[in-house]
């Protein structure tokens, strides 16, 4: 079983809900270790983050519509940790189009 640490990272997230990462096989799971939402717009923005569960159960928000001030940043996960599964895939959305800029740190087992 191998771990693998990584960044993943999306730019200018607007009104339309983007898959940030998809847990793939070979990756038995992935840990979320860390969330950035970064506000890049002229105004305040309201985001949400959800996780995907594709055939395996329900889709469930863990963000939603949480306001992120002109210039401000959110760094959600902080001391909490988040295991998604294979097939999961972690969604992000703002109400503003290209307002958001995303890293998600995480650790992949296979």
């Amino acid at each position: 079983m191998a771990n693998t640490f990584k960044l993943k990272t999306k730019a200018n997230i607007g009104v339309t809900t983007v898959g940030i990462y998809t847990a793939t096989s070979p990756v038995t799971a992935t840990v979320v270790i860390g969330v950035t939402l970064a506000n890049t717009s002229a105004a305040g923005v309201n985001v949400g983050v959800a996780v995907s569960r594709g055939a395996n159960g329900d889709d469930i928000n863990l963000l939603k519509n949480v306001p992120i001030a002109q210039g401000a940043s959110l760094e959600y996960m902080g001391g909490n940790k988040l295991v998604i599964e294979t097939n999961d895939t972690i969604k992000v959305e703002s109400d503003v189009n290209n307002s958001l800029d995303v890293a998600l740190t995480i650790m992949e087992i296979t």
